[in-house]
């Protein structure tokens, strides 16, 4: 008997179960097995009637079975992740989750369960974040059947209600910084963090002819609005020196930029994950210093104090030095919070590099810094045959208010306290 074959006999057994037959599944399911019993398909479908039948044990081996035939099907892990619920053991469940998703990172069951996992330990924080997970990973548009309505509501119902429970948090973690700046405008903040809460969307302004947000959306700023710039400027050709050293002495503590999980969906990120076509040596990272890359850059870590840096606990300020291999090109992307800019000093740029924001392209000149806000979308590359290296930090994005900046940090620090429960990841909006 073919594939076809096969297929045609599973086909007719689940949808005879659809209906109410199960004695004609089972038939269906019997000639299956009798002409190819070591098939994954069969070995599957013979795992899945098993569950359904209350034999968790035997549908967690005739799934192992059919995953030792075919290991990259997702829903072989699923299913099989199912049958280990059923016998409890989450530990085991969880991991066959994250095996499908590494195969799969858009498999909405999967996240799904995963979620519903979390919630059955009692992590419900982790629970709501990877909900809110599940539901971003549906398609536009799809149509599910009835029977994913209440997966749906209640996943959303965890989500709001996680984000009610993160409203009340804030709002006793703002009430002091509010209180000192009693006749500050924080509408802006205010409004910033209901669209964080899921309470607020942004409407995009769209005219036909000229756009002017109450946060213009800059691509790059002008220079001349920086008066700190001049000094770090002046420092690049010891900067670059220093980069010198460390690419001849130091080169293997550049590491990869994107460091993501195989579970974690890319998208256009995909083909730089864990390369060092893209890599980094950080001075400082999400606020922590890198002491030893530190000792080794004086000057540059000298230079760097003139800066208005975002100084927030766990998340600023960062300032690295960014490696980009010849012949290699960062998609077009999009930071994290328009409250910040991203400063670009450029040390190392052979000919034939570029750097796009919005509809602007500029090339890297030596020395003179770029200044942009990195929501917009950009993307940079090297069609070179020599890496490019540039010095990256972050800033306060000068259009907020000392009031606006203080609201945002601690709301930032809030957020991400909230978050640090055992079973929760870190989070922020900055």
């Amino acid at each position: 008997m073919d594939q076809a074959q096969l297929n045609a006999l599973l086909d007719g057994a689940e949808l005879a179960y659809a209906r109410g037959q199960p004695a004609e599944a089972s038939r269906l399911l019997a000639s299956a097995q009798s002409a190819a019993p070591d098939n994954p398909a069969v070995l599957g479908a013979c795992g899945v009637q098993a569950l359904r039948n209350g034999d968790a044990a035997e549908a967690k081996l005739l799934l192992q079975r059919a995953i030792e035939r075919d290991s990259r099907n997702p829903r072989l892990l699923l299913n099989l992740a199912s049958a280990l619920r059923a016998l409890n053991a989450p530990e085991e469940e969880l991991e066959t989750l994250q095996k499908a998703l590494a195969i799969d990172p858009y498999f909405s069951l999967a996240i799904f369960q995963k979620a519903s996992l979390f919630e059955r330990q009692g992590k419900r924080k982790l629970a709501a974040r990877t909900y809110h997970a599940a539901l971003a990973s549906l398609r536009p548009g799809g149509t599910l059947p009835v029977s994913w309505q209440p997966i749906i509501e209640h996943a959303q119902e965890m989500v709001r209600g996680n984000y009610r429970e993160l409203e009340q948090w804030l709002s006793a973690r703002l009430h002091d910084v509010k209180q000192r700046y009693p006749d500050a405008p924080q509408d802006r903040a205010d409004d910033c963090l209901a669209v964080f809460l899921g309470k607020k969307r942004i409407y995009v302004q769209q005219p036909l002819f000229m756009h002017f947000p109450r946060l213009p959306a800059i691509e790059f700023f002008e220079r001349r609005d920086f008066p700190w710039l001049a000094q770090v400027e002046a420092a690049t050709d010891n900067i670059r020196e220093e980069l010198v050293r460390l690419l001849q002495d130091s080169l293997d503590d550049f590491t990869p930029y994107l460091t993501h999980t195989p579970e974690t969906p890319l998208n256009q990120w995909q083909e730089l994950n864990q390369s060092r076509r893209w890599s980094a040596l950080f001075l400082t990272k999400d606020g922590q210093r890198y002491e030893r890359n530190i000792a080794r850059c004086p000057i540059t870590v000298a230079a760097l104090e003139h800066v208005p840096a975002v100084r927030i606990e766990n998340r600023g300020p960062t300032s690295m030095f960014s490696r980009l291999e010849p012949r290699t090109r960062l998609p077009p992307h999009t930071g994290s919070t328009n409250t910040r800019l991203t400063v670009h000093i450029p040390l190392i740029v052979p000919p034939h590099c570029g750097f796009r924001v919005g509809s602007q392209v500029r090339e890297w000149q030596p020395g003179t810094a770029l200044i942009f806000d990195d929501t917009i979308e950009h993307e940079a590359w090297n069609d070179s045959d020599e890496p490019r290296v540039i010095l990256i930090f972050d800033i306060w994005n000068p259009l907020l208010t000392e009031a606006e900046r203080e609201i945002i940090r601690v709301a930032t620090i809030g957020i991400s306290e909230f978050y640090q429960d055992p079973d929760a990841l870190p989070g922020g909006v900055a």
